[in-house]
């Protein structure tokens, strides 16, 4: 009995441990908008951007995969989407294009033998 008790304590107090151990979102006010770091449950950063004081993104973010890989930038305005975006897979590169916040273009380029290829 005084075994399975033990074993209990221990359980509970590795789970209370490593909740303790994860990283928490960052949010700090700069220049009028709210800069974020939004984290992975591993601990690596998942999201870095801005937000408007209206909760709308805004500014350059850019998405990292578990791993820590960039997987994408993407460009806002008060909550529109804009601009080029980069989607990263691999040894490919997607480019999507916005314009009033709808896709008007997308291009899509693979490494190949050290050389880029471009394939629409």
């Amino acid at each position: 009995m005084k075994k399975i008790a033990l074993m209990l304590v221990l359980v509970f107090l590795g789970t209370n441990v490593f909740a303790q151990a994860t990283t928490k979102n960052i949010y700090k006010e700069k220049n009028g908008l709210i800069e974020a770091t939004l984290f992975h449950d591993n601990g690596e950063i998942a999201q870095t951007g801005f937000y408007t004081k209206e909760g709308k993104l805004h500014g350059e973010w850019i998405s990292f995969d578990a791993d820590g890989n960039k997987t994408a930038i993407a460009q806002y305005n008060k909550g529109q989407r804009v601009g080029t975006w980069m989607f990263y897979q691999g040894d490919t590169l997607k480019e999507v294009t916005y314009s009033n916040n709808a896709i008007a273009q997308v291009n899509t380029w693979t490494m190949q033998d050290t050389r880029v290829v471009t394939t629409n």
